[in-house]
């Protein structure tokens, strides 16, 4: 079985074409070599090619095939740490400057977006973070205060409100983001990859990277049909991990999804009628939102592969008719699921490769923003060589040795998470109103 699991991802069939490109061949250079064809790889060439430079991209499979393509869609400010955490844990000054950039990632998607035409289902009516329970109402008016003292167009919702927006009555409060919004995540990634294209920048998919070494000023990886030479190395492969070595200093935790057959539009109505993307703030969290065509897209922790995929599949459908009772004999008719590179402070890191490479990884389950934002900043780090081009500053090469431990705890945690809940679900989303139409 195949990591996707269950059935089929959404995206990969909603998405229109991608671009057609061909296998590296040869020995070529360039100013910059991109390894990885997601969010961040292909920020970077975009804005590399924009600023007139030689560069050469290379993706071991097809655009997008990583975390970009397997993403929630949802195109959230900033991370999901919150914003003073992230100032006592990097100072003040070096805080600001992280929650500063990532919080006009929203801002920079959807001018791109806009700036090149890009077909994704680019939906910027704000995200909701949900109040599974009394105390998770409590950390979103943490955060709703931590935003607020920042100017944050940001609203807490009571839970009347709450269910008007959501049109269940399974939470205790939300938290709205105006700055937000949703996407079709692979749709995207083609975009980018289509308008670096345009702008000059070389792309190859299905040309893996072998390895790479660096001398004379350069750096050199190599392909199965050929090498690169270049001046900068962006290596840009987050959790989907290529044969080069690198920092492994992040867990791989699984996140899956199914989406349902379109919701019949007199069910639709009442149901996030300001088309929201949602998640909550359990400890196993979910999320879900709809897509152009009216599915319903619900999602959690966890691995589809192998027996697991029965088990999270019967969460999906119970967790989904626990807070739309209407909704609960829909036939699931896809289902996936990717790896997030998560960092233990949940912080990204960009740490270099020798003077003339680096590795940007660890967006901890926020890739769309942060990955569109960093890859900017890489392509201005490969044009001046200044480490402050970043957001953060660079980080030291090293291993989490308890890593394996740590995704094995992920998997059987959300597993049993999943098998409990589906058998318990939340007393108060059992009293969740059907939403039906005279």
């Amino acid at each position: 079985m195949t990591e996707t699991g269950a059935t089929l991802n959404l995206w990969q069939v909603t998405a229109p074409s991608g671009i057609q490109t061909d296998p590296l061949e040869g020995d070529v250079t360039a100013d910059v070599v991109v390894i990885g064809g997601g969010f961040t790889g292909l920020s970077a060439a975009l804005h590399l090619a924009l600023d007139g430079a030689d560069v050469r991209l290379i993706e071991a499979r097809d655009f997008g095939y990583g975390g970009s393509g397997r993403n929630v869609g949802l195109v959230n400010a900033g991370l999901w740490t919150p914003p003073d955490e992230i100032e006592a844990a990097l100072g003040m000054e070096a805080g600001q400057k992280l929650n500063g950039a990532l919080a006009d990632g929203p801002a920079l998607v959807f001018s791109l977006i806009d700036a090149f035409d890009i077909e994704c289902e680019a939906v910027r009516s704000g995200t909701l973070h949900l109040a599974h329970s009394p105390k998770g109402f409590k950390d979103l008016r943490n955060r709703y205060a931590q935003q607020a003292k920042r100017r944050a167009p940001v609203t807490l919702l009571d839970p009347d409100e709450t269910a008007r927006r959501t049109g269940s009555t399974a939470f205790h409060g939300a938290l709205h983001d105006a700055r937000a919004g949703t996407i079709q995540p692979l749709a995207y990634a083609y975009g980018l990859a289509r308008a670096a294209a345009d702008a000059g920048a070389h792309l190859h998919a299905h040309t893996p990277a072998l390895g790479w070494s660096r001398g004379a000023g350069v750096c050199r990886v190599d392909t199965p049909a050929g090498g690169i030479r270049a001046k900068r190395l962006i290596h840009a492969t987050n959790a989907y991990n290529t044969a080069l070595p690198q920092t492994r200093a992040f867990t791989p935790v699984f996140y899956l999804q199914f989406a349902t057959a379109p919701v019949p539009e007199a069910l639709r109505q009442d149901i996030l009628p300001g088309q929201e993307g949602c998640w909550d703030t359990a400890t196993v969290m979910s999320s879900f939102r709809f897509d152009r065509a009216g599915r319903m897209i619900i999602g959690g922790v966890g691995n589809l592969a192998g027996v697991r995929a029965s088990a999270h599949r019967n969460w999906a459908r119970r967790k989904l008719g626990s807070i739309y009772p209407a909704l609960a004999d829909l036939d699931l008719e896809f289902g996936w699921c990717g790896r997030i590179a998560m960092t233990d402070d949940h912080l990204p890191r960009v740490v270099p490769l020798g003077e003339s490479g680096v590795s940007i990884f660890g967006y901890s389950g926020r890739g769309i923003g942060p990955g569109t934002v960093f890859g900017k900043c890489a392509a201005k780090w490969a044009q001046s060589g200044a480490p402050d081009a970043f957001p953060l500053a660079l980080s030291d090469s090293r291993s989490d040795i308890l890593a394996p431990v740590k995704a094995g705890y992920y998997d059987m945690g959300s597993l049993a998470a999943h098998l409990f809940e589906a058998r318990r679900l939340f007393p108060r989303a059992d009293r969740a109103r059907r939403i039906t139409r005279p």
